[in-house]
C-alpha cells in the first residue's frame, strides 16, 4: 500500500467524482467570518468538514446504549453553526462532503490537532473500498467543560491508501449496511 498524494486526489475527485463538493488547495478563512479551522486538500490527504446538522446524546430518557437496539431517542437534533457537546458526553454529525472510495483504495481518518487539543476526540472508522456516503462523525468530549464544534469547518483529514492490487470483495459487493448513507447514520444491527 501507498499513500495518496494531493496530485491524486485532486484527479480523482474532479474527474472521478471521488469527493462532492471537493476543495483544492486548503481553506483557512471565510470572507466575513475570518479564520476557520481549515479544510480541503492537504499534501497527503483531505481535511473534511462537518455538516450543520448535529445529533447531540442525552440521558434524559435513562436510556441503556446498545448498538444491536439502537434507541434515537437518545439524542436530540440539532440544525446549527455549532455544536455545543456537554461535558464528558457525545455528539454524532456527518461530513459536508460526499464520498465515491475507488475499489483499491482504504481511507483511514483522523481528528484534527486543534479538536483533540481542546480534548475532543473525532472518530470515524475507516472507509472501505467503493464505499459510498457521507461519513458520519462521532465527536466525543472528554472534557469536564462543555465543547463547541464548528459546522463548515474542518474536523477531520482522510488519508487514501492505494492497494497494490484490487480487492477480491468490496464493501458495495457486501453489500454494506451503512452504503449510499446521506445525513447523521445512528447505528444499524
Amino acid at each position: 500500500m501507498s499513500i495518496k498524494s494531493d496530485q491524486w486526489i485532486r484527479r480523482m475527485a474532479e474527474q472521478e467524482g471521488m469527493i462532492e463538493p471537493f476543495v483544492a488547495g486548503q481553506v483557512r478563512e471565510h470572507e466575513g467570518v475570518g479564520r476557520v479551522i481549515s479544510y480541503g486538500t492537504s499534501s497527503y490527504g483531505y481535511d473534511i468538514r462537518c455538516a450543520d446538522e448535529f445529533k447531540i446524546f442525552t440521558n434524559i430518557n435513562s436510556a441503556v446504549v446498545d448498538p444491536k437496539n439502537f434507541d434515537d431517542n437518545s439524542f436530540v437534533n440539532v440544525k446549527s453553526d455549532v455544536c455545543i457537546i456537554p461535558p464528558n458526553s457525545f455528539a454524532l454529525a456527518r461530513t459536508v462532503e460526499y464520498f465515491r472510495i475507488p475499489r483499491d483504495v482504504l481511507t483511514i481518518c483522523l481528528g484534527k490537532s486543534t479538536y483533540a487539543r481542546c480534548g475532543i476526540i473525532v472518530n470515524v472508522t475507516p472507509l472501505e473500498p467503493e464505499w459510498e456516503g457521507h461519513v458520519t462523525l462521532e465527536f466525543s468530549n472528554t472534557t469536564p467543560l462543555p465543547a463547541k464544534i464548528y459546522a463548515n469547518e474542518g474536523v477531520a483529514q482522510v488519508l487514501f491508501l492505494g492497494a497494490d492490487e484490487v480487492c477480491e470483495t468490496s464493501y458495495r459487493d457486501r453489500g454494506g449496511k451503512y452504503q449510499g448513507q446521506t445525513g447523521v447514520t445512528l447505528p444499524k444491527a
